[in-house]
Order: C-alpha cells, then sequence, then structure tokens
C-alpha cells in the first residue's frame, strides 16, 4: 500500500492522501489515472487494465486488488 500511495501522491501532486480517498474527489482524471498505470508497471511490475482502476479508485481498493494477483 506504501508504493501505490507514494504514486499517488507524486502524480496527483499531493502529500496528504488517505488509503480511502477517492482518486477522482482528489481531482484524478484519465491522463493521471494513466500515468499511474505506468508508473505501477514500471515501478511495481503490475499492468493494471484501466477498468480495474476505475472500479477501485482509493489506493485500499488497489492494493487489495493488487494482493489479489497471483
Amino acid at each position: 500500500m506504501d508504493e501505490v500511495r507514494a504514486i499517488w501522491c507524486r502524480e496527483l501532486e499531493r502529500s496528504d492522501i488517505t488509503p480511502e480517498q477517492d482518486f477522482f474527489a482528489l481531482g484524478g482524471h484519465s491522463v493521471i489515472m494513466a500515468r499511474i498505470q505506468r508508473a505501477y508497471i514500471d515501478e511495481m511490475g503490475y499492468e493494471i487494465p484501466i477498468d480495474e482502476m476505475y472500479r477501485n479508485p482509493t489506493i485500499a481498493s488497489i492494493s487489495a486488488y493488487l494482493e489479489s494477483l497471483p
């Protein structure tokens, strides 16, 4: 979860994001989401489909999704 939070904080240019805050409520949009998706690949080795990112719009939910992957 810490790695995901670090990526979100960097890409959303905020340092105060909590695990339950919604990506879109924080000002997130498709361009930022694409940058976060790229960071997941480059920094964490996870290729997350964009539809899963929409279904999991919080740090907590996307982290749980990542933990569920084989």
